[in-house]
């Protein structure tokens, strides 16, 4: 239920491209205050800000910028996932070395093999760097999932 807000936020971002292209520069990172850096967790971050559930500290005030920081805070607050939901956060290692270089937002399952994601800073041609919020299809075997605690807990509150 949470989780589905978070992807109608991400859903009216969809075409969004940074200006100049290659620039790296978004209303996302000027929100964040990293403005010209790499935004696939930064666009992650703004997504569950807007929706209501601030991701809180995860190496910045106001969420996360790198996936590696990111990995590493998840793993140790045990909200790594086995089976995704609307809205979790999908992380990728595109050449199996343990090293996740890429952030979005999952959606839904295709098959066994597929699923599909809202991402930001991806293109056809550059999977982590492709300067624009797209939908993608991506392999199970190449991601790690996680469902954050703050989608339950607001849940509780209310």
């Amino acid at each position: 239920m949470n989780g589905k807000k978070v992807i109608e936020i991400a859903n009216k971002e969809i075409g969004y491209t940074e200006n100049p292209a290659g620039s790296n520069k978004t209303k996302y990172g000027e929100w964040f205050g990293l403005n010209g850096e790499k935004w696939c967790g930064i666009f992650v971050s703004w997504c569950y800000y807007n929706a209501g559930f601030p991701l809180g500290n995860i190496g910045y005030k106001k969420g996360f910028a790198g996936c590696m920081t990111a990995i590493d805070h998840f793993k140790k607050t045990s909200e790594i996932t086995l089976t995704p939901k609307e809205g979790d956060i999908v992380f990728f290692d595109w050449n199996g070395d343990k090293k996740y270089e890429h952030t979005g937002l999952f959606v839904r399952k295709i098959d066994n093999e597929l699923f599909e994601t809202i991402e930001g800073n991806t293109s056809i041609n550059n999977d982590s760097n492709g300067g624009a919020v797209e939908i993608r299809k991506r392999k199970y075997k190449q991601a790690i999932f996680v469902h954050p605690k703050v989608l339950d807990v607001l849940v509780s509150l209310k």
